[in-house]
């Protein structure tokens, strides 16, 4: 029975090892200068400000939507696509009524300039 795990066993041990040599050796080989630049906080595409309720532009939370878009239609077709000779005809046209609602929500984001960056 633990001959079963060996191989999962041998890979953490080999991958943990490689982890901790590749840390140690960053640290070794990285200790550059730091500059007040390198330690500004920095997140989202924003600089840090003072006001946390100031307004973000609309495209930034467009430009999320358009992500989350692609993100599900991905993860929704992979299982889809192996799985379609079981589910036949109706999952096709499921899949189809799907494809279409992500479409409208694309022309939607696309006709709002949320692709364009001026």
């Amino acid at each position: 029975m633990l001959a079963n795990y060996a191989p999962i066993l041998i890979f953490l041990v080999i991958s943990t090892a490689l982890g901790m040599v590749l840390l140690a050796l960053g640290f070794a080989l990285g200790g550059g200068q730091k500059d007040a630049a390198k330690l500004s906080p920095y997140e989202c595409g924003f600089e840090a400000f003072e006001d946390t309720r100031m307004r973000f532009d609309v495209r930034y939370y467009l430009v999320a939507i358009l992500f989350i878009i692609f993100d599900l239609e991905i993860a929704f077709l992979f299982p889809w696509a192996v799985s379609l000779d079981r589910i036949g005809l109706f999952g096709l046209a499921a899949m189809g009524i799907f494809l279409a609602v992500l479409i409208v929500g694309f022309i939607y984001e696309w006709r709002k300039g949320a692709l364009e960056w001026d």
